[in-house]
């Protein structure tokens, strides 16, 4: 763990003040301008939020269908090795899970998808979507930093330069790692090997390094394999799952100090690193400590229960730390069973999800949702005072406060409602392998990982279903992009205001005390919402 944070550390500079360079340099690259130039895209004109918003609704829609069409006509492609088409629910479901970066996977991709899928389908929506993200938090910031302005930035200029200069470099030079590491990277189809008992096994091989390097970075979490990261062609080895745990993490612990250097402040930045920082340790030692106890009360678990689930090769404290930080980002890949850990350690993992997955959260959404919950905090303090609150020289009225709440609202309704169908639905029960709360939660962490975008599972949902299919993707859509609707919408009001000056009864915003008050609202606001159905799951599971 010492070992992660140090590496944590030594990038957060230098590739928080690259991406900020990125999003505001006044040049285009030669690359990029054949880009812009195929798309007829006027590099140099901006957009108003209402523009921008249209520019990511259309590519996205546009990359929903096409990834839609790649799956059902793969028995037509080159590199399906075989593979059928897929059916038109899970399609429908593949598809928008990886364009919303949440690849949530009804399906065992080695069984399922041929290699061109799994590259030209698949890995380039880990680029994109994760840009997109990045993209949607740029806007906010320059709302922050502009003043009586209309524009806050070019989407189509956004996504360019981010997977260009960004995930581009970044995603070759581990998925080089990756494969030094033991990775496998390849086109191979299936070969038939002799095991040690003497049996027989087909084993497929392919491009599984540069898929695992973008799937982390983005923090997508798609898995070549249905075992996923678990698996020992994705990670084989103690040392690549310390870089994958890395990996999901780097990008997302470095857009505070992008933050604070675009907004002028890196104090800014580092009180909001503090409090994603501080959810992330206070999470780590929660479910590590439960995870080691011998006497996991679940059914099912024997006395050394703690290592169900989880790979000998790893062992409890590795996965653990990367249970706790693909549940805190929006990332979704596991090296462990989540559905085998302790009530209360699975239940810990279901309220990261439910937190929003802010700490650090997935690449950009975790900014924004971090940035939002900063304008709630300082809106609760300006009340406590009596004081209109201001949080970086931009006043915080009624309008603000309007875009910030769906924002948070909006999760937990696709959640809740979502949980409480499937429950009430005969049909949809039986899809539990377990019953009571352990069965309960198994729908709960379906839905809570749909909406926020993550992708992880427990494993005794069937999900492949069409109402499954159906009721998780549109889920993972509504939670995408009605969030961005919000996010884009205050970041134009933002941009519209004229900055007011700092004076002595400005709330400071990067002190001690405001890195308090912004984990209490966190806590308060977003956390107790889901506490009755936490009640009626993975606290009724631990506490029986």
């Amino acid at each position: 763990m010492l070992t992660l944070v140090a590496a944590l550390a030594l990038s957060h500079r230098p590739l928080g003040d690259h991406i900020a360079r990125c999003l505001t340099a006044p040049r285009h690259l030669r690359a990029e301008r054949l880009v812009y130039r195929a798309g007829g895209v006027g590099a140099d004109t901006e957009q108003t939020w209402a523009a921008y918003l249209r520019a990511v609704l259309a590519f996205s829609l546009v990359s929903v269908l096409f990834l839609y069409g790649f799956q059902r006509l793969q028995d037509h492609l080159l590199l399906s090795l075989g593979m059928k088409p897929v059916a038109p629910d899970l399609a429908f479901n593949t598809a928008v899970s990886f364009v919303t970066n949440t690849n949530w996977q009804a399906y065992a991709g080695e069984s399922t998808m041929g290699h061109l899928v799994q590259t030209a389908g698949l890995a380039v929506q880990n680029f994109v979507s994760a840009a997109v993200g990045i993209a949607v938090v740029a806007t906010l910031i320059r709302g922050f930093t502009r003043e009586r302005a209309d524009h806050v930035g070019n989407f189509w200029v956004d996504l360019t330069r981010i997977v260009v200069r960004v995930l581009l470099p970044l995603a070759f030079v581990f998925a080089l790692a990756l494969a030094a590491g033991g990775v496998i990277q390849n086109f191979h189809g299936f070969q038939d090997v002799t095991t040690v008992a003497g049996g027989h096994q087909s084993i497929p091989g392919g491009p599984v390094a540069s898929q695992e390097a973008i799937k982390q970075l983005g923090t997508n979490g798609g898995g070549f394999f249905n075992a996923n990261s678990a698996h020992p062609f994705e990670n084989p080895t103690a040392f690549t799952n310390l870089l994958e745990i890395y990996l999901l993490l780097v990008v997302s612990v470095s857009l505070p100090r992008t933050f604070g250097t675009m907004v002028g402040d890196r104090r800014q930045g580092y009180a909001v690193l503090a409090v994603m920082a501080l959810l992330w340790t206070v999470s780590v030692i929660g479910v590590t400590l439960n995870e080691l106890q011998s006497d996991a009360s679940s059914a099912g678990h024997a006395a050394d229960g703690m290592m169900e689930g989880k790979e000998q090769r790893l062992g409890v404290w590795a996965s653990a730390l990367f249970a706790v930080s693909t549940t805190l980002t929006s990332c979704g890949a596991v090296d462990s069973a989540h559905d085998s850990y302790s009530p209360l350690g699975g239940g810990l993992l279901i309220f990261n999800m439910m937190l929003g997955e802010i700490a650090p959260g997935g690449t950009g959404s975790g900014l924004y949702g971090m940035l939002v919950l900063a304008v709630v905090a300082v809106f609760v303090a300006g009340l406590m005072v009596g004081r209109t609150p201001e949080y970086l020289g931009k006043k915080l009225g009624s309008r603000e406060m309007r875009f910030a709440s769906l924002y948070i609202l909006t999760t937990p309704a696709l959640v809740l409602v979502g949980t409480g169908l499937a429950m009430a639905l005969p049909g949809e029960r039986a899809a539990m392998t377990n019953a009571g709360p352990h069965g309960f939660s198994e729908v709960l962490y379906a839905f809570t990982s749909a909406a926020n975008n993550n992708g992880s599972a427990f494993a005794g949902l069937r999900a492949d279903t069409v109402w499954y299919n159906t009721a998780l993707g549109l889920a993972m859509l509504f939670g995408r992009f009605l969030p961005m609707v919000f996010v884009l919408a205050l970041a134009g009001t933002l941009a519209r205001q004229r900055a007011v000056p700092v004076t002595a009864g400005t709330l400071p915003t990067h002190r001690p005390q405001f890195v308090g008050l912004l984990t209490a609202v966190i806590l308060l606001v977003v956390g107790l919402t889901y506490f009755p159905s936490l009640a009626l799951g993975p606290l009724a599971e631990g506490l029986h």
